[in-house]
């Protein structure tokens, strides 16, 4: 499972012309979910994601966490960060989960994340979407869940 954060002073997920969530301050979570993740996957991201420590201190330095700072979170699916571009000029998607097991565990992360205190938000789980972001720092990071053997 892959979550392609962005910290942000503000962002907003439009579907059909309608918001269908928006934040202020804190982080846009683009989420990826492979065929061999299941529910521990979820709940790794979802603790790494909140407590990850990239939001400034006082000293201004990245120091304070999600929960810290008192952000939120915006969450978006996003299947094409499954996508494989090592061979040839078109992505694979091989990789990437079928609906219902990636609906399944995206929405498990977005419940992790709420049961950790965060506000969260959401996009609509496979509507087409614009998001409109306002990147801080600029800070992206990628994190992801540990490989299995």
């Amino acid at each position: 499972m892959k979550a392609l954060l962005q910290r942000v002073s503000e962002a907003r997920v439009e579907v059909e012309g309608q918001v269908a969530g928006a934040i202020s301050r804190g982080l846009v979570v683009f989420v990826g979910v492979s065929r061999t993740d299941d529910s521990s996957d979820a709940a790794y991201l979802a603790g790494k994601v909140v407590n990850l420590r990239i939001f400034p201190d006082l000293a201004g330095k990245m120091n304070r966490s999600l929960l810290e700072s008192q952000g939120a979170l915006l969450i978006v699916s996003q299947f094409t960060l499954c996508g494989d571009c090592r061979k040839g000029r078109r992505p694979s998607f091989d990789d990437a989960a079928a609906p219902e097991q990636a609906r399944t565990l995206y929405e498990r992360f977005a419940e992790a994340c709420r049961a950790s205190g965060a506000h969260v938000e959401t996009g609509i789980f496979q509507a087409a979407m614009q998001v409109h972001l306002v990147n801080d720092g600029p800070v992206t990071i990628l994190c992801e869940s540990p490989v299995r053997r």
